[in-house]
């Protein structure tokens, strides 16, 4: 039985065509992060981001000769599963900057138009544009950097703390019904506090992405209003040895030169959309082929990538990157997404192509 696509090896260039689609094998076996959002209800005011690119694109790059093109790496270098302080039934939490609905009820809570008036004032950020607007669930995705505690409903602090945070592409800013103390015994229903949170993706956010609606701590209910989110609009960074970015509008799709595939294999990221582990893979790649020629010297180059941001169905996975032999322009990029047999769709986003400069030939020197 034949998988849904073909896997290739480290010497690749044998095969003599190969499938340009979606490389379904591979994103099946990207695992999904333990943590996608901010913890509810938490005693601690922060998680700061500590997501590394440098760190990452190092681990792509030392993965390859056990790992090489072709198959997913997982990173996890960021400090998200950090574990939340223990709480006692009564322990009072820190008293939340907006103000409490009155009745101090869920139903209330969720109802109030002050918290609607307060989120349709707040500013958009320059360079980010809003993507969805006043709903009763927080975004809980792949990608997720932190969140920080604010003392108003402010989308510029929001987006300076993003703008602060590695690889950081997205916010979302909220309102959350807390209890006041840890609900349990004696106490399973407390007061209410309201927190302003805002968490911090490496990914887009959307309206798909908007699922955590809350949940029951006792008998007291902790939900989420006002929530907003944000997309910032910019480019991925260069990187050293290749040319681009070049904007693409969709992902490559190469064609076969007399019989022969510039397609050398694929790499699947969870998390942050981070071109640089492309570009770490690439090298790595081209570096383990070129230490492992054919016998008649030859070995296949990476000489250009295409990485772009991967969804199913709507919900961001992380980077995926297509790896080739020869750089490809935009007439190219015609990729914008495809069904699974499943009948499940994965989109194309923030498409980009590097090349390598200058192009290595793929011949191992004489001397």
């Amino acid at each position: 039985m034949l998988s849904r696509s073909l896997l290739l090896g480290a010497t690749a260039a044998l095969v003599a065509a190969l499938p340009q689609g979606i490389d379904f094998d591979a994103v099946d076996s990207v695992p999904t992060p333990s943590v996608l959002g901010a913890p509810l209800a938490a005693t601690i005011q922060s998680q700061v981001p500590s997501y590394s690119p440098s760190a990452a694109a190092q681990s792509a790059a030392a993965a390859v000769p056990t790992d090489p093109i072709s198959s997913s790496t997982d990173d996890d270098s960021s400090d998200s599963k950090r574990s939340l302080t223990a709480r006692k039934a009564c322990d009072p939490q820190k008293a939340g900057a907006a103000p409490v609905t009155s009745p101090d009820t869920a139903s209330a809570f969720l109802a109030n138009a002050n918290y609607t008036t307060i989120q349709a004032n707040a500013p958009v950020p320059q360079g980010y544009q809003i993507v969805f607007q006043n709903l009763q669930g927080a975004t809980q995705q792949n990608g997720y950097l932190g969140y920080y505690t604010l003392s108003s409903y402010d989308t510029v602090k929001c987006q300076q703390y993003c703008d602060k945070a590695s690889s950081c592409q997205a916010f979302n800013v909220y309102i959350e019904r807390d209890p006041s103390v840890e609900p349990g015994t004696g106490c399973d229903n407390p007061p209410s506090t309201v927190n302003y949170k805002c968490s911090l993706y490496g990914l887009p956010v959307s309206n798909a992405t908007a699922t955590n609606t809350g949940q029951w701590r006792a008998n007291f209910q902790v939900v989420i209003t006002a929530s907003n989110g944000y997309v910032k609009n910019a480019p991925p960074p260069s990187y050293t040895d290749f040319t681009g970015p070049t904007e693409f509008g969709g992902a490559i799709n190469a064609p076969i030169k007399n019989g022969q595939s510039s397609y050398i294999g694929v790499k699947v990221f969870p998390g942050p959309y981070d071109p640089g582990q492309c570009a770490a893979a690439c090298e790595a790649q081209t570096q383990y082929d070129h230490d492992h020629p054919r016998s008649d010297g030859t070995y296949d180059p990476c000489n250009f990538f295409n990485s772009y941001i991967l969804s199913k169905n709507n919900s961001p996975i992380g980077t995926y990157c297509s790896f080739y032999t020869q750089a490809w322009g935009k007439s190219y990029a015609v990729n914008t997404g495809q069904y699974d047999s499943n009948g499940i769709y994965y989109s194309v986003s923030s498409s980009y192509g590097y090349t390598l400069s200058p192009q290595d030939p793929g011949v191992v020197s004489s001397s």
